[in-house]
């Protein structure tokens, strides 16, 4: 995800978040973030991944077979 896209549900989620936190309820807005991260997370490492796996492909070393003699 951009950065700009993720620093927008940032600003839209921080009111309400806000909110839970003043009224005593900080531990569900903790909660919500730490999911939120979790799941940004999550998509790095399959991003990451992707990258990777096609990076090894193009890579990749023929095998030789030898001969039998």
């Amino acid at each position: 995800m951009k950065v700009s896209r993720m620093l927008i549900i940032l600003l839209i989620s921080a009111w309400p978040l806000y909110i839970l936190y003043t009224h005593s309820l900080g531990a569900i807005s903790f909660l919500l973030l730490a999911i939120f991260f979790l799941v940004m997370a999550i998509k790095e490492m399959k991003a990451l991944k992707e990258v990777n796996k096609t990076e090894t492909e193009i890579a990749k070393p023929e095998k030789i077979r030898r001969n039998s003699r």
